[in-house]
């Protein structure tokens, strides 16, 4: 993930790291964007029951993209597991510039503090501070609580 992520305009779109970008649920243009701006992978927090009618990996993957899919569907599911997941997805995304997102990219900037924290080894005041640049917001006490 050491390229630049492109912005592409999701709701509550950040870029909290570099080759990193984080939000909400990208449309199919947004989606199209991506591809063409050269994402190489979208990794989505959102579970089944909310993309009702959607085939999201079947558009991003027909754009030539990596999909991978790591359920999230509220505090219960911010795990190490989980945090593991996602960890796992992102050292083995092709090279270029990864999109995560959830429904507002809360969930993502709550992951990705987990996975600072309890992945990567970063003390939990910065990974707290990694998270909200990255999307946390309603989720932050459910994390703080799963810190080390």
């Amino acid at each position: 993930m050491s390229e630049t992520a492109p912005l592409i305009p999701l709701p509550n779109a950040r870029q909290a790291a570099p080759g990193l970008l984080t939000g909400g649920q990208p449309t199919d243009e947004q989606l199209r964007a991506a591809a063409a701006a050269g994402y190489k992978t979208v990794i989505n927090l959102r579970p089944g029951s909310e993309m009702a009618g959607v085939d999201e990996s079947g558009l991003v993957e027909s754009l030539g993209m990596d999909f991978v899919s790591i359920p999230i569907g509220g505090g219960a599911d911010l795990t190490e597991d989980t945090a593991r997941r996602l960890d796992r997805a992102l050292a083995h995304a092709k090279p270029g510039p990864v999109m995560i997102h959830c429904a507002s990219g809360n969930r993502v900037g709550a992951l990705l503090a987990l996975r600072a924290n309890l992945i990567q080894g970063q003390p939990a005041a910065e990974a707290l501070d990694f998270g909200k640049a990255a999307g946390l917001t309603s989720l932050e006490d459910a994390v703080k609580q799963r810190l080390k």
